[in-house]
């Protein structure tokens, strides 16, 4: 509105102006050597003056920035071929054309050297192909550049980690988050270089720097405080009581299901004799993650108890969660401790069909030492070697004895968890751990017959008297076949670790008996003793071939036999290089006796 105002206004000053010099009287001459223009009208030739010199400004004006326009035509191709070169650089990259990229970003160079895409892109050409220094170089005069400062620096980041230099990479990580508090990845590797080193303070600094940023939500941010906390606490247990004992009880406020705070500060409460607090925080923890730590500090939480106490208590823990191996196994150590082994084999009962390796030793433990039964006890051990395994503190891929607050792999903090595993974990494909028949053997119920009464029979008492085999002769000329005759096997006497009478395979029958050789009548066998071994009922039984008494001779005692040198051949004994023949009067004498 304002411009058009403005508009009419100029041309009502325009027509005022002109209106006034037509009014003017007088001529106007214009005298050009011989051209001569007069002109009663002066305002008519004032304007053709007024329109030619216009004319004539334009097109000086013109000539005068053509020089410009080329340089800027010229300028703007560049910039448009740069343009371009960077965009198929970084498709290049992208589906991995290292020959391709290297092109375009010499092309990107040469044509717009100052763009900083034409850098990153001669950086990411140069970390395809391998060449470290030469990306090297191109991040660092990304970094001497205050707008790409902060993408050099994460590129120097990248190549001091690919290079195994932690130190010039946290010295970095350190500059670019001074240079942007809300970068996460130097955040990150700040962070899990403070922990590394125990600069607990530096590291609880980080977390707050990422709340107050945005980076991580309330929930996240009080997550790994707690894990913070507990892992300063941890460090500080034996050192400085008082700081271990605060940091633990702030952690367990922040994060009441971490397992580490809630045992220690479990234990801190006890030593304190606040054994309901201290029973309710582990109770917690408990009905979130049960886990063996949880289990021992619930039952040493009264210092002094005698064993049956602590097993009463771990039951009530136990029955939180109904039906959890953890639960069942807090509650065998305990009655093992008590000497209640009946508890504590039917609290592993459920789980000794497909045992893991902790149910596997407690068996074995219960075994030793309820029975004192070391054959069974090696047969749990032995199993337990094959048994599943049971969770443990794993971090990406790295399993650790104990739980620790950043992992050793990526350096990501509150990373481990008690889980199974996953080189562990059972396969599909089929059963990988199968038994074996000497476990199968040594874990069988105790089977207790009472003893049968002996027959009165003469006969049972009469013992078996063995076949007597006598060795035939031959002669040397007529061959005749031998008959043998299997021997019966002697009875071994008994032992404790022999197998089953029903275990053993079943013996050829005897052949009929000779004229010579009359019957003996059947003997009543003895009552068999207690099972000791099972039998395979998935393996087929094979028959043991009989054990001749006399091997027999097959050729004559007269008979030579066969010449073990073969027959001589006189084209094999040639193959060999010739003999070299005697020289001199012996080599004549030689081959005139030939």
């Amino acid at each position: 509105m304002i411009r058009i105002i403005l508009f009419l206004l100029l041309i009502a000053l325009a027509a005022a102006g002109a209106a006034w010099m037509a009014d003017q009287p007088g001529d106007l001459v214009m005298s050009w050597g011989g051209f001569r223009l007069t002109s009663k009208q002066p305002m008519y030739l004032l304007g053709i003056v007024i329109v030619v010199a216009m004319v004539a400004g334009v097109i000086l004006r013109g000539l005068w920035k053509i020089p410009g326009h080329i340089r800027r035509g010229r300028r703007e191709r560049r910039h448009a071929r740069g343009r371009h070169a960077i965009t198929q650089g970084l498709l290049a990259i992208g589906h991995g054309d290292s020959a391709g990229a290297r092109a375009h970003a010499e092309v990107a160079r040469r044509h717009a050297a100052s763009d900083p895409l034409a850098l990153l892109l001669h950086a990411q050409s140069a970390q395809l192909d391998g060449d470290r220094d030469g990306a090297q170089r191109a991040f660092r005069a990304m970094a001497e550049r205050p707008d790409t400062r902060l993408l050099g620096l994460r590129g120097l980041f990248i190549e001091a980690q690919r290079a195994d230099d932690p130190v010039a990479a946290v010295m970095i990580a350190e500059e670019a988050l001074k240079m942007s508090p809300s970068s996460s990845w130097a955040s990150h590797a700040v962070l899990g270089f403070c922990c590394a080193k125990g600069d607990w303070a530096g590291a609880l600094s980080i977390i707050d720097n990422n709340q107050t940023a945005g980076l991580i939500d309330k929930a996240t941010y009080r997550r790994q405080r707690g894990v913070l906390l507990t892992a300063r606490a941890l460090e500080f247990e034996t050192v400085d009581r008082d700081l271990s004992r605060a940091s633990a009880m702030e952690a367990v406020k922040l994060a009441p299901t971490l397992i580490p705070a809630a045992v220690l500060a479990a234990k801190f409460e006890s030593e304190a004799h606040q054994v309901r607090r201290a029973m309710r925080i582990v109770e917690t923890a408990w009905l979130v993650q049960p886990h063996p730590d949880l289990a021992d500090a619930y039952s040493h939480v009264r210092l002094g108890d005698a064993a049956r106490q602590r097993l009463v208590r771990v039951e009530t823990l136990a029955a939180k969660t109904p039906g959890h191996i953890e639960g069942a196994l807090a509650i065998a150590r305990a009655a093992i401790d008590a000497s209640e082994f009946a508890k504590a084999r039917a609290a592993l009962e459920p789980f000794i069909a497909a045992p893991t390796q902790r149910v596997a030793l407690l068996m074995a433990e219960i075994e030793r030492t309820e029975h004192g039964d070391s054959g069974r006890a090696r047969a749990w051990t032995l199993r337990a070697v094959r048994a599943l395994h049971d969770p443990v503190w794993t971090a990406d891929g790295y399993v650790s004895d104990r739980w620790r607050p950043v992992s050793p792999v990526t350096g990501r903090l509150d990373a481990f968890q008690w889980q199974t595993p996953v080189a562990a974990l059972p396969s599909d494909k089929g059963h990988a751990i199968e038994p074996s028949p000497f476990e199968e053997a040594m874990l069988a119920p105790r089977r207790v017959e009472p003893p049968k009464e002996v027959a009165s029979e003469p006969a049972a008492a009469k013992p078996v008297e063995p076949v007597e085999v006598k060795p035939v002769e031959m002669k040397p000329v007529e061959m005749k076949p031998v008959e043998m005759k299997p021997l019966e096997p002697a009875t071994p006497p008994v032992q404790d670790n022999a197998p089953l009478p029903a275990a053993i395979e079943a013996e050829p029958a005897p052949a009929e008996p000779t004229a010579a050789e009359p019957a003996l009548p059947p003997a009543a066998e003895p009552a068999p003793p207690a099972p000791l071994f099972r039998s395979r009922t998935d393996l087929p039984k094979a028959t043991p071939a009989p054990i001749p008494a006399v091997i027999p001779i097959i050729r004559a005692p007269d008979d030579p036999g066969v010449h073990e040198d073969g027959p001589v051949d006189e084209f094999a004994e040639q193959i060999g290089p010739p003999k070299a023949q005697i020289g001199g009067w012996r080599g004549f004498l030689a081959r005139l006796g030939s």
